[in-house]
């Protein structure tokens, strides 16, 4: 089992996940946000690459049974129904709706990914869920990190450097790419305190100047959630819980 980091989406174009498994990661917020409305109830994740395209289908579908979801620029955008921030997913929000979801990173990383032949949302909060479903995949594993406006971003990488730890103790067996050895090595000197890391990272500061400090207290939670979002067919929805010890 080899694992793989891609510290950005700009280093591939979408063909490059034909056939692959892949676990996207954009910690602050947006897979926060597909784990936390997907456990609150919602019915699936819609991930889209524009504002404009997110208006035009949902269009006269809403009904209340969907919600215009997302930001640009940390901020929600006007017109939409929730922003990006995971604490505003409640169950009675959200529960049995369809949710458009546009993003500046997260959504933008899923759809780079759509070709994969698995392709899961990761973030601290089911790190051990998804840790677990890749090792009963069996599978070589690309993990895509969102990253900031196509740049480098540290708190992805952590999470990732940690997913790659969680499935070394179920699976010591892999085979770690460079990229993944940095992932691995960035997590030991800054993921043994993930709200720090998260306070102190550049895009964290930006939230925090924005209002959104409660936000990144609730990103920083580690597997308190167990759930596997999977995407197929352009939807994201929760995916069965699996242990390493059924396979």
């Amino acid at each position: 089992m080899k694992t793989h980091v891609l510290l950005s989406p700009q280093n591939v174009d979408e063909l490059y996940f034909t056939g692959k498994t892949t676990v996207f990661i954009d910690v602050l917020r947006a897979t926060t946000v597909i784990v936390n409305a997907l456990n609150s109830g919602a019915r699936e994740i819609i991930p889209v690459g524009s504002v404009d395209f997110a208006m035009k289908i949902s269009g006269n579908a809403r009904g209340g049974q969907t919600l215009l979801c997302g930001e640009r620029n940390t901020k929600m955008v006007e017109g939409f129904d929730l922003g990006n921030s995971p604490l505003e997913y409640h169950e009675d929000v959200v529960r049995g709706k369809s949710i458009i979801l546009f993003t500046t990173n997260g959504s933008k990383a899923a759809l780079k990914a759509k070709f994969s032949e698995n392709l899961i949302a990761c973030c601290f909060n089911n790190l051990a869920s998804v840790a677990r479903r890749l090792v009963n995949l069996g599978k070589d594993v690309e993990i895509l990190c969102a990253g900031s406006n196509g740049m480098f971003c540290i708190e992805d990488t952590v999470c990732a450097g940690l997913l790659i730890n969680e499935i070394e103790k179920l699976n010591p067996d892999i085979v770690l790419t460079d990229a993944s050895k940095i992932s691995v090595v960035l997590n030991k000197e800054f993921g043994q305190n993930i709200k720090e890391m998260l306070y102190n990272c550049e895009h964290g500061k930006l939230l925090i100047e924005n209002g959104f400090e409660k936000d990144i207290d609730h990103c920083a939670e580690l597997s308190n959630i167990d759930l596997v979002p999977v995407f197929e067919n352009g939807v994201i929805k929760s995916g069965l819980i699996e242990t390493a010890e059924n396979n």
